[in-house]
């Protein structure tokens, strides 16, 4: 359901710089959620091959006069306990979610919630892309809303955003509410 190679989509601060955002892709436990065609849709505008992603990739993403940069970090059990490094001065975290993969939901709402209790992210406000809303037997937002337990995550800003990262629908609706709401906590 998350794909572990994109594993982080955090919004962050770099020092220095008013302008510009961190943010990364976050989507652990399954390959192939869509965190790395999310990244570059958004960088390039069009789908690029892709292949499981091993260590990150980082790139710069231009939206609405706000620099943002992607982190897009792996999944990989072994390097999981690297991804705190990626997470300070985090203002954003973007989930992805494999709406198709029923069987790695549990995962995916154990490992979403590991993270949310990271000190690092603890003000971080939280967008869940619910990708592959093209396929028949994907879930709805809500019911990934329900099967993640986004609804007892009270003290935290969060938002749920039905996508298709193969032809961006969805992504630039999340986005705005992303951007949005970092603008109003600054």
């Amino acid at each position: 359901m998350i794909d572990r190679s994109l594993s982080t989509n955090l919004l962050s601060q770099p020092q220095g710089s008013s302008s510009d955002k961190r943010w990364g892709l976050h989507s652990p436990n399954s390959s192939a959620a869509g965190k790395t065609t999310i990244l570059y849709k958004l960088k390039l505008g069009e789908i690029v091959t892709t292949i499981p992603t091993i260590g990150f990739n980082v790139e710069t993403v231009e939206y609405k006069n706000i620099s943002f940069t992607v982190w897009d970090v792996g999944g990989q059990d072994k390097i999981r306990p690297l991804w705190r490094h990626y997470f300070q001065n985090t203002q954003g975290l973007i989930f992805v979610v494999d709406s198709n993969d029923r069987d790695r939901v549990v995962e995916a709402r154990d490992e979403l919630h590991r993270m949310l209790n990271e000190d690092e992210l603890r003000d971080a406000v939280l967008l869940v892309f619910a990708n592959k809303q093209d396929l028949p037997n994907a879930m709805n937002a809500a019911e990934i809303t329900d099967k993640l337990g986004l609804h007892s995550l009270r003290q935290r800003h969060w938002y749920i955003q039905s996508t298709c990262a193969t032809s961006g629908e969805g992504l630039y609706e999340g986005l705005d509410w992303l951007s949005n709401n970092i603008a109003n906590k600054a």
